[in-house]
């Protein structure tokens, strides 16, 4: 069952409120679980990091709720793991981060939604993605910056989209930069529990010392 379109949103510059929520959509990318997180591949073996990867990616779809989540990825054993979640499921385009988070954003533009939340499936700490939905302008972009304020853990844009990605290493100011010159507000959100993102040994050290493991 697909998700259905968004009423007629808001016409004003007017911040949405909550009642606006059924109009945001999620985002979340997965090329595979299967050889995910390669460069942990000195602590966990190739089973472990895809189980990994999975409870991760669960945390990120359980911290969407109640919004509509869209998990973009060709790989089988995602596909039936999203369904398994309630998510619907988009074929990847197959051409990189990028391309995926743009063409989730898209699928939910021409559903009608006024923004999509692009979220890294990697957040073991990953709390309520709504609130970056709210309390916005409708040409604001919330960016929420990895713990080493490096990186793009969760983006927050306004559809239908005129925002590029640019995604890796050093991503958070690329994407600051991309949305100013299309002339949107940028909103940087600065949350300790989007912030931690398992993506290196010294991550996943942190990881296990912070659970006790």
């Amino acid at each position: 069952m697909g998700i259905p379109a968004a009423s007629s949103g808001p016409t004003s510059d007017d911040a949405p409120g909550d009642g606006d929520l059924p109009q945001v959509g999620v985002v979340v990318p997965i090329r595979s679980f299967q050889g995910a997180k390669e460069r942990l591949a000195t602590r966990l073996s190739d089973s472990a990091r895809a189980d990994l990867a999975r409870v991760l990616a669960t945390r990120v779809v359980g911290a969407a709720s109640p919004l509509p989540v869209v998990v973009v990825s060709s790989a089988p054993e995602v596909r039936a793991w999203a369904r398994d979640t309630g998510a619907e499921v988009l074929d990847d385009p197959g051409t990189g981060l990028d391309a995926a988070a743009a063409f989730g954003c898209d699928y939910f533009g021409d559903l009608g939604f006024h923004r999509a939340i692009v979220a890294h499936a990697d957040l073991p700490d990953a709390g309520p993605l709504a609130p970056l939905a709210v309390g916005l302008g409708l040409r604001d972009v919330v960016l929420v910056p990895c713990h080493r304020n490096d990186g793009t853990n969760v983006c927050s844009i306004p559809l239908p989209r005129t925002f590029e990605f640019s995604y890796g290493p050093g991503s958070f100011r690329r994407h600051e930069d991309a949305a100013s010159r299309l002339g949107l507000g940028v909103v940087v959100v600065r949350r300790i529990d989007l912030a931690f993102d398992v993506d290196v040994p010294a991550d996943y050290d942190l990881l296990l010392a912070r659970s006790g493991a």
